[in-house]
């Protein structure tokens, strides 16, 4: 089955088909542990935490958040991994856990755990304060090659190779600063700590208030709040950063456990008034919900595309 959702009425539709199908043939059999693995009071730690509250209102389930951090989402993956097939135990996660994490820790394949569904997709972009005077990331290329010190704030193993690879394939160096989250870059751009960094639409809304600037996108595609800025593309690097914010369960989940939670999801963040799905719309986007056939191969795609940037990263 394909189903590939990336606006608030093609969600609806997936409700209105197949909720009913789905969700009335499965109840979970006792309290959902949801494993959340990024940092409480994150962007997608209050995603996570709205979308459990809504489904607890909407279905009656109970669901019990708590947070398993650490490496890029593999200690949320692990614990997964001994935990009941039943829907019981879920995480959530990002599609890069199961794709560049997964291949740069020689951890498996994606295979250890069953995909869910996705929520939105990032707005991963390279940004800076408005004040540094750059408009995009050419500038930022023009001053490295004129002798400055580029300071490139970092929240992942994967955007550090990235913005190696940018370097490498424009003719400079930056100073690669790693931190762990996107709030860290964020300080680190206000503090003049960095010069320029990726953000994942943590940025939104200093970008709304004019305060910070997307220099280019990393994405396949153009940023919704900067549709004008360049692509990574333009300047050589074939390595776009499309992360989506996915829930997953332990490898052999029941079907029908997977097919209910993803429904039930999608109903929430989908219904009008929706405060998990209006926070969506406005920290990262817009909804992109997929699950399925089409999620496995999105998946399927993000670990292979890991190996080409490893391999990039280590020339």
């Amino acid at each position: 089955m394909k189903r590939i959702f990336k606006t608030a009425i093609a969600v609806a539709s997936l409700v209105t088909l197949s909720t009913g199908a789905f969700a009335a043939d499965w109840t979970p059999p006792g309290p959902i542990k949801l494993m959340i693995a990024f940092g409480a009071g994150g962007g997608a730690d209050t995603q996570a935490r709205m979308i459990a509250e809504e489904i607890e209102a909407a279905n009656g389930w109970k669901i019990i958040p708590e947070q398993v951090t650490g490496k890029g989402g593999l200690n949320t993956v692990n614990a997964l991994k001994d935990a009941p097939k039943d829907g019981t135990a879920i995480g959530m996660i990002v599609t890069e856990t199961l794709g560049y994490n997964l291949a740069a820790a020689n951890a498996g394949d994606p295979s250890v755990a069953t995909a869910i569904t996705t929520t939105a997709g990032s707005q991963m972009a390279v940004v800076s304060l408005s004040s540094k005077g750059y408009k995009t990331l050419a500038d930022v290329i023009a001053a490295a090659k004129g002798g400055e010190d580029i300071r490139f704030g970092v929240m992942s193993p994967s955007l550090a190779d990235l913005a190696y690879v940018i370097g490498k394939e424009n003719g400079v160096e930056f100073n690669i600063i790693s931190v762990r989250g996107g709030k860290a870059v964020m300080n680190g751009l206000n503090a003049g700590d960095m010069d320029v960094g990726f953000g994942a639409g943590i940025q939104a809304k200093a970008v709304a208030a004019g305060d910070m600037v997307e220099l280019a996108s990393a994405k396949s595609g153009p940023l919704a709040a900067t549709p004008e800025a360049p692509n990574l593309m333009d300047f050589g690097v074939n390595f776009p950063n499309d992360t989506m914010f996915m829930f997953a369960g332990p490898s052999g989940m029941d079907p029908a456990a997977r097919d209910a939670i993803a429904a039930a999801i999608a109903e929430v963040i989908s219904a009008e008034g929706s405060k998990a799905g209006g926070f969506i719309n406005k920290a990262f986007g817009g909804l992109d919900v997929r699950s399925g056939d089409a999620l496995d191969a999105l998946i399927a795609k993000a670990y292979e595309d890991a190996g080409a940037l490893l391999e990039a990263s280590a020339e």
